[in-house]
């Protein structure tokens, strides 16, 4: 199985000298076994679908999560998105509430995010790839250094973009964002097991759509 790097040319431009350091050779290596032994989501041609539904140059918001859906059908390539007519996963619905909740918008028929990733929301899992009902089976594997290196590029390269770090791991993740530049949003996990303990009522949409308006940028049609 060949891995095949389809991203918009603004990010393959910036990211190719990771593509060309050993990790990144290793963990493709690894990932083709993967992907020819086993079901490994999401679908090969859409493992890098994060970079290529919002171009670097559009890029106004990151939200991380960390590993892809292990469930037949759920990943897209996107983080917390699910295909079209793919039942919306427990902690999407508790972005939806929270989004019902802060904004008063009617809660989404679908679990596809595309919409957010075209209006320039960077929708980044740190792991790209995982084996079907295994969580965490591709962690440590070289996905968290080329994502710590997305991160770091939108931090050096860019202003005023809205850092969403949901739990613990993002927010670890998250300590390569130049603060001085950027806005960082942090609350709890929007998953069932933490949401009651301060996501929820957090307004991390309107937060954004503030900031964002207070730089003279167009808000996001959550």
């Amino acid at each position: 199985m060949r891995v095949e790097i389809n991203m918009a040319p603004s990010w393959k431009e910036r990211l190719s000298a990771e593509f060309r350091k050993p990790y990144f050779q290793e963990l493709t290596s690894f990932v083709r076994q993967e992907y020819s032994a086993h079901t490994v989501f999401p679908p090969g041609k859409e493992i890098f679908r994060a970079f290529d539904k919002c171009d670097f140059d559009k890029v106004k918001v990151v939200i991380i999560g960390q590993d892809p859906y292990h469930g037949p059908g759920q990943a897209n390539g996107l983080c917390f998105s699910v295909r079209e007519r793919v039942r919306i996963p427990p902690s999407l619905i508790n972005i939806y509430k929270e989004i019902k909740n802060d904004l008063g918008k009617p809660f989404p028929v679908s679990g596809e995010l595309e919409r957010w990733a075209e209006q320039g929301v960077l929708l980044l899992n740190a792991t790209l790839t995982v084996r079907a009902s295994s969580p965490g089976s591709h962690q440590k594997k070289g996905w968290e250094i080329f994502t710590d290196a997305v991160i770091k590029t939108v931090s050096d390269e860019k202003e005023n973009v809205v850092f969403i770090l949901w739990g613990a791991y993002a927010q670890k993740k998250g300590e390569v964002i130049d603060r001085s530049k950027h806005h960082v949003i942090m609350s709890p996990h929007p998953s069932p097991f933490s949401a009651d303990r301060g996501f929820f009522g957090s307004k991390p949409f309107s937060k954004t759509n503030a900031f964002l308006k207070s730089k003279g940028l167009i808000e996001i049609d959550w």
